[in-house]
């Protein structure tokens, strides 16, 4: 249910931000700008919501939920100009079904364990104690995966000992945040730009480098996007511009290679 509500606010909101006319084209700003709307992984909200306050080329509207859900909407129908998503998957098999215009990887982020300010947990093998408290991400969406294939990689043992502590599977890396500042977990793994956006509320654990795995973004123009010209050059400056530095001044990596 959870997740169909989320599913419907998502529908609700692109409705809402994409605008444009009865004739299918998108609508403009005061200053004769291209309206672009975004839908991004959830762990970047902080990064273009900056970016966007001064993007020269258009003006951005942003629509922020689990990489999974962005990506069903799409397949449903749902039209943004471009998909940032937190993995490279998602936007591969969207392009693979012609939704989505051959993807740009972008940037990678650090998979960390998060823990509140002055937690007296100091690694994965405090996880394992009775009574931790365990938030992770759904097994649909791109933190989830990560942090299951993260603990694929422990003795059998230590990794059922940590899943057994797990008390919440959220749907996006921002759900799993909302626990550990508001008290409702003692752990949760996420990534390090969530960490940094806290303000000091969470500390980082860095994760053993054999555990990994380093998190890959991808982003892509929309098939059938209303504004194709400005959704191309924002996808470029995910990689090269004003948007590529607030990402990476929010501590996001550049892209391999």
């Amino acid at each position: 249910m959870k997740r169909a509500l989320l599913a419907l606010g998502l529908v609700a909101g692109l409705a809402a931000g994409c605008g444009g006319d009865d004739d299918g084209t998108s609508g403009a700003s005061a200053d004769g700008k291209p309206q672009l709307v975004v839908s991004a992984a959830s762990s970047m909200t902080e990064a273009l919501t900056a970016c966007s306050k001064s993007y020269p080329g258009a003006e951005l509207k942003l629509q922020f939920a689990g990489s999974d859900e962005l990506a069903a909407q799409i397949r449903q129908g749902v039209k943004p100009d471009v998909l940032a998503a937190a993995n490279t998957q998602l936007p591969d098999a969207l392009a693979s079904e012609g939704l989505l215009s051959k993807p740009v990887v972008f940037a990678t982020n650090e998979f960390v364990l998060a823990v509140p300010e002055s937690s007296d947990i100091t690694g994965l093998e405090d996880l394992e104690a009775e009574g931790v408290k365990i938030a992770i991400g759904s097994e649909s969406v791109p933190i989830g995966e990560y942090t299951r294939e993260s603990l694929a990689k422990l003795p059998p043992a230590q990794e059922q000992a940590i899943l057994a502590n797990v008390r919440s599977e959220e749907p996006d890396v921002k759900g799993i945040v909302g626990k550990l500042t508001q008290g409702a977990a003692d752990a949760g793994f996420v990534y390090v730009t969530d960490v940094k956006a806290s303000d000091g509320a969470l500390e980082a654990i860095k994760l053993p480098a054999t555990l990994g795995p380093g998190a890959t973004y991808g982003a892509g123009v929309v098939e059938g996007a209303k504004e194709p010209k400005a959704a191309h050059a924002f996808v470029d400056g995910l990689v090269d511009g004003e948007c590529a530095d607030a990402l990476q001044a929010a501590g996001f990596g550049a892209p391999p290679g």
